[in-house]
């Protein structure tokens, strides 16, 4: 015997408005689909949409995907091998020569007196912030910063720079820049490509951070002589972290001076594909604050590795540095002060620079 309903379900129908699935997917894609001409045709906010709404949903994100994570510190590839090899042969291109007249820009390096410190006398020396330089030394001055380049290494050993409050701040963006090779220096610098899949990032030694008020400095950053091969977890984690500390200490300082670099000696490993590039073991910063009569120095040495250890643990005396370098930083300031300075240790410049 069969149960037969008093109703006919052939004829029953759910009330309300009642979207089929194909109709969904459909919207969905137009969505999308506006999303990407809202967006001018960039193609970036709608693969940001699309894995935002995958998390939502709990789909999560695909193991390439997870391997792809946005890293700050890696600036596009350039379009073609051939275009930096224009460039290191002192051949600009177009970009580099544009928005000379961009608002972000800042007309000239501004002068460390417009920070409102005291200067001692020996600070208006010209060229007071550069480590000692010595005959035959490759000496290469950007707008932003000077440096010493060792063509051996293929890496700078000291990028130096003064850092006032302001400098930190502004609308320059580094998410379209490129790195290329410094036309400035005389047998030419490494190329972008050297570090392609050579498991090291393109690491800044004078960030790009350090110069949010000028679209044209924070490009000269990325001028492979300012570059030098990072462990990855060390430049996103450690390093970048220094970093942020020492653009903190310039607020808070109103100005402080910035010498940085990697420590270059015979043997290291290297990379690179049309040039052999030292992969330095240790980096290290050597920060100066001056305001007449206060004047205090510390100095980091770090192991190009990655770390959860606090910074703390990384201060050293300035003298150490100076004898794994064999630089003489700050040669202008007066010997006995000088030695005071560089030979402090790390709990009397922990208080110094930490304690507020």
């Amino acid at each position: 015997m069969f149960f037969n309903p008093r109703f006919s379900t052939k004829k029953y129908a759910r009330r309300g408005f009642r979207l089929r699935g194909n109709t969904l997917v459909l919207l969905f894609i137009f969505f999308l689909i506006g999303l990407f001409l809202h967006y001018g045709g960039q193609t970036k906010p709608v693969v940001a949409f699309w894995n935002d709404f995958r998390q939502l949903i709990g789909i999560g994100r695909s193991r390439s995907d997870a391997t792809k994570e946005d890293n700050p510190y890696k600036a596009p590839e350039p379009d073609q091998t051939d275009e930096a090899t224009d460039n290191r042969r002192g051949k600009s291109r177009k970009s580099d020569r544009a928005d000379e007249s961009e608002a972000s820009d800042y007309n000239g390096k501004p002068s460390t007196a417009s920070s409102g410190n005291v200067r001692f006398d020996f600070e208006k020396e010209v060229d007071f912030l550069l480590p000692l330089v010595k005959a035959g030394d490759e000496i290469v001055r950007h707008e932003g910063y000077t440096l010493r380049y060792r063509d051996q290494y293929k890496d700078a050993d000291w990028v130096a720079y003064p850092l006032l409050a302001y400098e930190t701040t502004g609308d320059a963006d580094r998410k379209n820049e490129q790195f290329k090779p410094d036309p400035n220096v005389e047998n030419g610098t490494a190329l972008p490509s050297d570090y392609t899949r050579s498991g090291y990032d393109r690491g800044h030694l004078a960030p790009a951070g350090d110069f949010k008020f000028s679209q044209r400095m924070m490009r000269e950053t990325f001028y492979m002589s300012n570059i030098t091969p990072q462990a990855p977890d060390f430049n996103r984690g450690i390093w970048k972290e220094l970093e942020e500390l020492i653009r903190a200490w310039a607020i808070r300082d109103k100005g402080i001076y910035v010498v940085t670099g990697a420590v270059l000696k015979p043997g290291l490993p290297t990379i690179g594909k049309t040039t052999e590039v030292s992969v330095p073991g240790k980096f290290y910063k050597v920060i100066l604050y001056c305001n007449k009569p206060e004047i205090r120095m510390i100095g980091f040495l770090l192991d190009n590795e990655p770390s959860n250890q606090s910074l703390k643990q990384f201060v050293v005396p300035v003298d150490r540095i100076e004898q794994l370098t064999g630089i003489d930083f700050f040669p202008k300031i007066p010997d006995d002060l000088e030695r005071k300075l560089e030979s402090k240790g790390r709990d009397e410049m922990v208080l110094e620079w930490f304690s507020y």
